[in-house]
């Protein structure tokens, strides 16, 4: 069932490569391969909650790798039935044709493909292999309207990405030289490194880490690892920001998670702990200066998947039920991120633009949406009884004995992100709407998922 989750993007890949001229095709087989890959996710999850571990042919899955793939499925299958609805609005605008509908289905299963693969795969070297080719499948996508800032945005992700992933790499040939009797370090897998943990050099180990947590910060996103995330969010079709946020990170995180069990077991939690707690302070500072004075509301929501991350890399320095939490805190913050960047992209098709200074009164040209941008907001800011409210104070209660000046930080730019994000969500939902927008849903498709996905 692994082999299948991996195949189905490639082949639906391969089948909107030979489509011609008929955009229809293309959009049937992104729907029945995101329902495919949920599917498959699905019963994988269900197979690894009841047995505890799957391994088959250099793959595995454990209960943190099932609930990444469950989460890249969901996301997945949510933003191949509402790509179907947002291109045809593009399309009825004249924005873009046949070529780029065909590009973008295409690149959207590599790039689904490509953060399975790096979920499942046993092995370090290729797990960083599949994050690379994240890179290189998204960036084509991030410059796919030809605008000179696309074009600019998508530079930035190559270069920053890359050079981060290389330290990444770095890290983990570190990890693989701490193998004893020689191992050889291609063929080890995940379990093999955690198995071998007591034999490793521990400021080895330590310094390995720091590569590590810088590589794949980068791709989560972690401040000051962050640059490159609000040019990419904001000019890439929404969808593919919508991935971004809420699959790409969690199998970032997965990486290192995975690294730091190993770490923990060799050096123990202190190090690795500390190391976190600073990103994830540090992620939650500057996003709640930066959202009090946001001016675009795709760039208020990129921030806020910074924050987010720098939550979740507390609960997991908290350690204890602090990680617990945090791992359903990605799991929440996938499902509402994606509502709210859907929202993004039907408001942008009404009104033309990103400035939250030219968008008024959404609740009333765009009923639904409207009404899902306040759900979203609730969610997305931890008011009870969301999900996100819970995760947050179990992250706070577990963090509160042992690093109380680091929760009283926390608690307090959670509060200034909470009021920046409740004045530009009123901002938006409220007032006078302008003539140039353009009254009513764009279409069913373009609701469906993100109701979905808020159920």
């Amino acid at each position: 069932m692994i082999l299948f989750l991996i195949i189905i993007p490639f082949l639906i890949a391969l089948g909107s490569f030979v489509v011609k001229k008929q955009a229809r095709f293309l959009e049937a087989l992104a729907g029945v391969g995101g329902s495919l890959e949920l599917i498959t996710a699905i019963f994988l999850a269900h197979f690894v909650w009841r047995s505890g571990y799957y391994s088959f042919a250099g793959f595995a899955l454990d209960g943190l790798g099932s609930l990444t793939v469950l989460a890249v499925a969901t996301v997945g299958c949510g933003a191949a039935f509402y790509s179907i609805g947002y291109l045809r609005a593009e399309v009825a605008k004249g924005i873009i044709g046949f070529r780029r509908i065909k590009q973008y289905f295409i690149l959207l299963q590599l790039f689904l493909l490509a953060m399975f693969f790096a979920a499942t795969i046993s092995n370090p070297i290729l797990m960083w292999v599949a994050i690379e080719a994240t890179t290189l499948s998204t960036a084509f996508l991030i410059s796919y309207y030809d605008k000179p800032t696309a074009l600019e945005a998508a530079w930035k992700y190559l270069i920053v990405n890359s050079v981060g992933l290389l330290l990444g790499f770095l890290g983990t040939l570190l990890f693989l030289t701490t193998l004893p009797n020689g191992a050889e370090a291609h063929l080890v897998g995940w379990s093999s490194l955690l198995a071998n943990a007591s034999f490793y050099n521990p400021f080895v180990v330590r310094l390995a880490f720091i590569f590590v947590l810088i590589g794949y910060g980068t791709k989560v996103g972690l401040v000051p690892l962050h640059s490159w995330k609000p040019d990419a969010y904001g000019k890439t079709p929404t969808p593919i920001a919508a991935l971004f946020s809420g699959a790409l990170i969690n199998v970032a995180f997965l990486a290192i998670l995975r690294f730091k069990q190993i770490v923990d077991a060799a050096d123990g939690s202190v190090f690795s702990s500390r190391l976190l707690l600073v990103f994830g302070l540090l992620s939650l500072a500057i996003p709640a200066f930066i959202i009090l004075i946001q001016k675009n509301y795709k760039r208020l929501f990129t921030y806020s998947s910074i924050e987010h991350a720098g939550i979740a890399a507390l609960g997991f320095g908290f350690g204890g039920f602090g990680s617990a939490a945090a791992l359903l805190h990605l799991l929440y913050h996938s499902l509402v991120k994606t509502v709210l960047f859907f929202m993004s992209g039907n408001i942008l098709l009404a009104y033309g633009s990103t400035k939250i200074a030219k968008v008024r009164g959404v609740i009333s040209v765009l009923p639904v949406t409207g009404v899902l941008l306040l759900f979203g907001f609730l969610a997305i800011t931890g008011v009870p009884p969301f999900g996100l409210f819970i995760t947050e104070f179990t992250i706070i209660i577990a963090g509160f004995a042992s690093h109380p000046i680091v929760v009283a930080g926390a608690i307090i730019f959670l509060t200034m992100i909470f009021i920046g994000f409740l004045r530009h969500v009123l901002t938006l939902s409220f007032g006078q709407p302008p003539e140039y927008a353009a009254a009513g849903e764009s279409n069913a498709w373009t609701i469906v998922p993100p109701v979905v996905l808020a159920l």
